[in-house]
């Protein structure tokens, strides 16, 4: 049974879970459950996935993306780390705009994402997951998700390693899917994603695990947690300057800069004074 997403919204603590959305027993039963099957269809479906996402976007994905990372303000000569790099939409982008001077790496926990990451001709490709970046501090000037951050187990935690991996004043950019407030603009929304998009797929790609896939991808939608959790959640992490704008009333970007003095360096040169 799928199970209503929280409706208080309150200030994460350090140390308490915090998924994006509950557990979705139509699907897994456990998070290794989670896990291990939405890994399964990302691999499955990595083939089809530009396909699908052209079709679910009218074909305005790569503009939309591209117009983000300019609006972020990412420039030559930047670092850039990609989670949830999936097939590396983002990570293409910004390789152009960072130019031969930068540095784009692409994360992602699947090979078969990845695989189409590296044919798109995304240069470096890391295997991993968001909770536990394999990365220094401060190795990055920028960060972005696109359309991932529903798949994590744990916003703290991914909050705090976005942070900890971002060089002081370094900005962060989440793009995602919100549910419609409206009960119109919801219903509408769920008969074109987890109706339409899925019929369209099995007739046009014959393959299920994609269908089930964007079936799912739907349901992570309607039951993750409101703006408000996630925006509290980047504030509690350390983030400072944490907006959301809406696009259409459905396109979110979360944006946020890590502070260029974090309060525990602030705590640090105190005792040494």
């Amino acid at each position: 049974m799928l199970t209503a997403p929280p409706s208080n919204v309150s200030t994460p603590a350090t140390g308490v879970l915090l998924p994006p959305h509950p557990l979705l027993g139509d699907y897994y039963t456990d998070e290794a459950g989670r896990l291990a099957q939405v890994r399964r269809w990302f691999d499955a479906s990595a083939g089809n996935y530009d396909w699908v996402n052209t079709f679910m976007s009218f074909g305005s994905g790569v503009y939309y993306r591209t117009d983000a990372l300019r609006r972020l303000g990412l420039g030559p000569g930047e670092r850039l780390l990609d989670c949830g790099s999936g097939t590396g939409v983002i990570a293409a982008i910004a390789q152009g705009i960072v130019g031969a001077t930068g540095l784009v790496v692409a994360l992602d926990p699947s090979s078969g994402m990845l695989a189409q990451a590296r044919s798109r001709g995304v240069l470096n490709l890391v295997p991993g997951r968001a909770e536990r970046l394999p990365f220094a501090d401060a190795s990055f000037d920028r960060l972005t998700m696109g359309y991932a951050l529903r798949h994590v187990a744990d916003l703290g935690a991914t909050f705090r390693e976005y942070r900890r991996v971002l060089a002081p004043g370094g900005s962060l950019l989440l793009l995602e899917i919100t549910r419609p407030r409206s009960r119109f603009g919801c219903a509408a929304l769920r008969l074109y994603m987890r109706t339409l998009v899925p019929l369209v797929t099995r007739w046009f790609r014959h393959s299920r695990d994609t269908a089930a896939l964007m079936r799912y991808y739907w349901d992570t939608i309607e039951h993750c947690v409101p703006p408000e959790t996630i925006l509290a959640a980047l504030r509690a992490a350390g983030f400072e300057q944490v907006q959301r704008q809406a696009q259409l009333g459905v396109f979110s970007e979360y944006t946020a800069l890590r502070p260029q003095q974090d309060q525990t360096d602030k705590s640090l040169e105190m005792e040494q004074q």
